[in-house]
């Protein structure tokens, strides 16, 4: 066992109708009511120590915020909030990214005991129609908006007409909608304001149960649900983690991370780990996107993180930039303790690559490791301790219970512990409908055994229950295991959805990555289409496609390829508010595509295991 991590001890009830439960035999320890109360902690007990850095817009030397700069600003704004009119019952709206002002408004709303909505930048930023923005704000009927710089967010605020907005910034930074006083509003006002009894109180009201957050998630429905994140939950989730990796509790973690705080992962698991350990958190504002990832490059040699929390499509781009820069690769491992990785499965090639060029540069293993969990879950349920089977997502973490009901080649995976959701908000039928009759939430995942058998060592993730799909010999195909596993294999692809629902056998419909894309560009005959048919790639495709022989045979193989040249469309569902793809969304609105996918002769642009392309394009 490595010293990073606790030994897992793993109860495992069996019941009779093959259902398991599995808990740990460790108990959750004490902890804080809130993960405010660490902010405070830390402030009290080492005021200069940085709790956040930013570079300023158009670069610079990291500015930073210290711990006891981030509590008094708290405090300060908190108090404002409230003159407002903002409280538990009108939340605050956050539209922009991730920023030190973003994060001081958050925790000035929630020390005032106001829930915080944050929201992708995407739906402002991205969209056309702001059809989301008006269904959020319509839903929980928010105070106040924030957007830090209000220029670039102006049609979203103008799709929110009529509710107060706040800017950040110096006073008079930019453009602001007047607030009840007739005002404007900026972040740097309400932070001058001297805390009153009113904030005081707020904060010493909280409870367990008291929303914190409400974090937007839509899944294959497309619709907006409100989950409510409490105090509660978010304190014992890591207090769950802590115990999971002791070492937070000598070392004090530095990470540099992108990860969008309107998602669990980044917001939840990320900026509160930093806290409550007393770490620092850089906000890198480089993201693995066209033209950002060499930002995040640079932030991460300079600051040299102690442990890397990042997504797949992110350890897609680092990987390659370490294996072949030597001093970056010195720089990056210079102190990292571990790699986290979320969000879906890392594929099995991507984390050797990682676990090699990480012992070639220090002459160490840096272990490479991951946990599950949902929005629902504030987000950590398991943990895989010891970084030991690449497919693992661990166990149960202290305090946590999991219910794997028995379904074709797995189990569907449940939740319960402090760390669950109590519902959604103002949706009390979906609240009902999400939990089982024991209080389990119902997480709509699927996990299967490991080789083992033996449930205390824990299980690994296969995917979406509603993903999953028969072909027509009535063979069950898991999608997460066969994407993950395309996209393994042949890299140059950056994601893909699965057909062959009630097909013959499963297939892709593709994108390629921004490098192959601009490689194809100009040499494609159908440029302009809604699929690729270039004859170089197609030749490329249809030996990697022949190369790709995965252990699970032919319902985990894809046998028909075709790339798309459209992107996902936000604005018609096609990506969640996590920012991943929907897989159902996708496939009902190209369902010519995927006609033409199992078009028999294949035409042009599909792919076809064991057939050369079509004379003239190929």
């Amino acid at each position: 066992m490595h010293d990073l991590f606790a030994a897992p001890r793993i109860t495992a009830e069996h019941r009779p109708d093959g259902t398991i439960v599995l808990r740990s035999a460790e108990e959750l320890a004490a902890h804080e009511v809130t993960v405010l109360a660490s902010l405070r902690r830390w402030a009290a007990a080492d005021p200069g120590h940085p709790l956040a850095a930013e570079r300023p817009p158009g670069g610079g030397p990291w500015q930073l915020l210290s711990y006891g700069e981030a509590a008094a600003a708290a405090l300060a704004a908190g108090q404002g909030l409230l003159e407002l009119g903002l409280g538990p019952g009108r939340p605050l709206l956050v539209l922009s990214g991730n920023s030190a002002d973003h994060l001081v408004i958050s925790l000035a709303a929630m020390t005032a005991g106001i829930p915080v909505a944050p929201v992708s930048a995407a739906y402002s930023l991205q969209s056309r129609d702001h059809a989301r923005i008006r269904q959020i704000a319509a839903l929980i009927t928010p105070g106040a908006v924030f957007a830090r710089d209000a220029a670039p967010f102006a049609p979203a605020l103008a799709a929110l007409d009529g509710i107060p907005v706040i800017t950040g910034g110096p006073a008079g930074a930019g453009p602001a909608r007047a607030g009840p006083a007739g005002a404007a509003v900026t972040l740097a006002g309400l932070a001058a304001r001297s805390p009153g009894p009113e904030v005081r109180a707020a904060y010493a009201a909280i409870e367990p149960g008291t929303v914190a957050k409400i974090l937007f998630t839509s899944g294959s429905t497309g619709a907006p649900k409100g989950v409510l994140n409490t105090h509660g939950m978010l304190a014992a989730n890591q207090q769950m983690i802590r115990q999971g990796w002791p070492f937070l509790a000598a070392e004090r973690p530095v990470i540099v991370d992108w990860l969008p705080w309107s998602h669990t992962f980044g917001g939840n698991h990320n900026v509160n780990l930093v806290i409550a350990s007393g770490g620092t958190l850089y906000i890198d504002g480089g993201r693995p996107a066209p033209g950002l990832f060499g930002q995040s490059r640079v932030n991460l040699a300079e600051v040299g993180p102690t442990i890397h929390f990042n997504v797949p499509a992110g350890y897609a781009q680092l990987i390659p930039a370490l294996e072949t820069d030597p001093q970056f690769a010195r720089q990056f491992f210079a102190r990292l303790r571990l790699a986290f990785n979320a969000g879906a499965a890392l594929p099995a090639a991507l984390r050797q690559r990682l676990a090699d060029v990480a012992l070639a540069t220090t002459g160490r293993p840096v272990p490479v490791t991951t946990s599950w969990g949902l929005t629902e879950t504030a987000p950590a349920v398991t943990a895989a301790y010891d970084a030991g089977d690449p497919a693992s997502v661990g166990v149960p973490l202290p305090g946590a219970e999991v219910k794997l009901i028995p379904v074709p080649d797995g189990y569907e995976i449940r939740a319960r512990g402090p760390n669950v959701t109590p519902g959604y908000f103002g949706r009390p039928d979906l609240t009902a409908a999400a939990f089982d009759e024991e209080g389990f939430y119902r997480t709509g995942d699927a996990v299967r055994l490991l080789a083992s058998g033996d449930p205390r060592h824990g299980v690994a993730f296969r995917g979406r229950l509603a993903e999953d799909f028969k072909l027509l010999t009535g063979t069950f195909v898991h999608v997460g295991a066969v994407r993950t596993g395309l996209l393994s294999a042949i890299p140059l692809l950056a994601d893909a959805v699965i057909a062959g629902e009630g097909r013959s056998c499963p297939g892709a419909l593709a994108w390629l990555n921004a490098a192959e894309a601009r490689a194809v560009q100009g040499r494609d005959p159908a440029a302009g289409g809604p699929v690729v048919t270039d004859p170089e790639l197609l030749t490329r495709l249809a030996g990697a496609l022949a190369a790709y022989r995965p252990d699970s045979g032919s319902a985990g193989r894809v046998d028909r390829l075709l790339i798309m040249s459209t992107p996902a469309d936000l604005d018609r569902g096609e990506i969640t508010d996590k920012g991943y793809l929907n897989q159902r969304q996708v496939l009902a609105l190209r369902a010519d595509l995927v006609e033409l996918l199992y078009a028999d002769p294949p035409g042009p642009g599909v792919v076809v295991r064991g057939v050369p392309p079509e004379p003239g394009f190929a």
